[in-house]
């Protein structure tokens, strides 16, 4: 499988310029490219990406382009790369092929735009250096702060300027899955705000809250951002200020995701959580809490390195009541308000909400998993529906935890 490694860089200010200039002569590259392909859309004309290199090449003959020169060739053709990428996603989306939210038509790139990147492939000849440095065509050696060693060699490295002035290498390395020893428990994961997630087990992982916590800080920067003259320098370093502040909260954030996914990834053999469905929870009041609990963020990891470690994921559908349903017996009580904590089933069970809900998630899961206990299922049958439905004596039993006597 293929992994990315990130590692901060420390460029010097000589070499930041140089930088500065690769990433603008990246952004004027693509938005040519950019406006022959829609152009050439409106005439009805087909345009291949190899009549696009080719006037990439003659451009860099003209006057008006000719300090195209003063870059990598390379990283101006992985800019047409890049946007031969977004229009084929574009087009995936439009029709169907490709799953997940649908995707906009290429937009112009901006030399405003907070994030800025260029990539080198192994064309460019690009090395590491026997110090320890980041050799990069027409730029120099770079300082690399090497967290960790590199697993094998990489086939190509993206140079990033994020939005608060960092810059980054980030490899393409080829790692093998390294399977962790098999273990006989499994778990299920109730994610909520008041608790960030509770598991089958019993345990439970309470909310860090980050951007609560650093809420003050960022207020106070922002109001001195709100007050500089727009244009001015001092503004920019305010702004600059503000996306440091940020980024703090989300690499926080980030290393606390991983940290608690690879505990849970390394102690059970299978994980299985709810799909919800963030984009929808972050258009209510509960905005500000949904976005800093970092759910989309702590199942992607959790997926990740489940399929890294081998160890299986997954997604019980969203509109599953394991809220309503009770774990012992079966029954469905209803929809309870979020203040209703606990609960009494009519067949005298005595629930926490969330620890009922982990438990009834752990048992979908292994419903699904299982394919409905092994039972072979025909689609469309009546069988097949009383299965589905939790109706039939065998997907009650998965669902509920009942023995088979």
């Amino acid at each position: 499988m293929q992994l990315r490694y990130r590692y901060r860089l420390y460029p010097t200010s000589g070499q930041t310029s140089a930088l500065a200039q690769a990433f603008g002569c990246a952004r004027v590259v693509y938005n040519d490219a950019l406006t022959a392909r829609e152009q050439a859309r409106a005439e009805g004309v087909r345009v291949t990406d190899a009549q696009l290199s080719k006037a990439l090449t003659e451009a860099k003959r003209t006057p008006e382009r000719v300090w195209l020169n003063t870059v990598s060739a390379v990283v101006l053709q992985q800019a047409l790369a890049d946007l031969a990428t977004a229009y084929r996603n574009f087009f995936a989306s439009v029709t169907g092929k490709r799953k997940g939210a649908k995707i906009h038509p290429p937009r112009y790139r901006s030399r405003r735009d907070n994030r800025q990147s260029i990539r080198f492939t192994a064309n460019a000849r690009w090395s590491i250096t026997g110090g320890g440095k980041l050799r990069l065509p027409k730029i120099g050696d770079v300082n690399v702060a090497w967290s960790r060693e590199l697993p094998s060699e990489p086939s190509s490295v993206t140079v990033i300027k994020d939005v608060s002035g960092r810059y980054y290498a980030s490899f393409v390395v080829e790692v093998e899955a390294v399977p962790l020893p098999e273990c006989d428990t499994e778990v299920g994961i109730d994610l909520g705000l008041d608790t960030f997630a509770v598991l089958s087990n019993g345990k439970t992982v309470s909310n860090p809250r980050f951007l609560r916590h650093a809420e003050r800080r960022l207020k106070k920067a922002q109001r001195a951002l709100s007050r500089k003259q727009k244009g001015s320098s001092n503004r920019a370093k305010a702004r600059v200020r503000v996306a440091k502040a940020h980024a703090k909260v989300r690499d926080t954030r980030a290393d606390w995701a991983h940290k608690h996914s690879t505990a849970i990834i390394g102690e059970n053999q299978a994980v299985y959580v709810e799909d919800l469905c963030v984009k929808g929870l972050a258009r209510t009041r509960l905005a500000k809490s949904v976005h800093d609990a970092g759910w989309g963020l702590f199942t992607r990891l959790l997926q990740e390195k489940a399929n890294r470690y081998g160890r299986y994921f997954g997604k019980v559908d969203r509109f599953f009541p394991s809220s309503q349903l009770c774990s012992v017996c079966g029954a469905v009580d209803g929809k309870k308000p979020l203040h209703v904590r606990a609960w009494t089933c009519g067949c005298g069970a005595v629930h926490d909400r969330d620890v009922n809900a982990a438990n009834n998630i752990l048992a979908a899961g292994r419903a699904e998993r299982l394919n409905a206990c092994g039972v072979q299922v025909r689609p469309g049958s009546g069988r097949a529906q009383r299965v589905e439905a939790g109706t039939h004596p065998e997907r009650r039993k998965a669902l509920v935890g009942i023995p088979d006597l």
